[in-house]
């Protein structure tokens, strides 16, 4: 009985501390990932934009649902970025794995940003908004401008 409980806390333990690029089969699985990740996080905050730019109504309540998702949605690509992924269909220049330092305090720059955002969207105030939505907005433009081929 004892080894049969041994053995399980030593799987659960394997399985606890796996890395995350473990939870991709492959390389393009991380790939895919990721891009999905952008693509829902890039319709949320294009949502925003309409608003902010008055090609949308304003909408306090769509704001912060949209930014809300924009902020979890901004937690996920990152794992993604494993070595090997850089090659296939991808915009990902090397750059992001021979500068990794930079390409995180990008990554936590946007988040933080967004994460103001968020803040920003809960309190209804599209000029708060507005100043916030400018903020991120400029973070993701920086990263694309380092780390995307066009």
């Amino acid at each position: 009985m004892k080894t049969a409980i041994v053995a399980a806390l030593v799987g659960a333990t394997a399985i606890l501390s796996t890395p995350a690029m473990a939870q991709f089969q492959k390389p393009e699985d991380a790939i895919k990932y990721r891009k999905a990740s952008f693509t829902v996080m890039a319709t949320h905050f294009g949502r925003i934009g309409a608003m902010v730019n008055n090609r949308a109504p304003f909408d306090a309540k769509v704001a912060a649902d949209n930014a809300a998702i924009v902020e979890t949605m901004s937690k996920l690509p990152w794992a993604a970025f494993g070595a090997g992924t850089g090659q296939g269909e991808t915009r990902a220049l090397p750059a992001i794995w021979t500068e990794q330092a930079k390409f995180k305090e990008g990554a936590d720059k946007m988040q933080a940003e967004v994460a103001k955002l968020s803040a920003a969207a809960k309190t209804g105030n599209l000029d708060a908004i507005k100043t916030a939505f400018g903020a991120a907005g400029q973070t993701c433009k920086a990263c694309h401008d380092d780390f995307r081929k066009e």
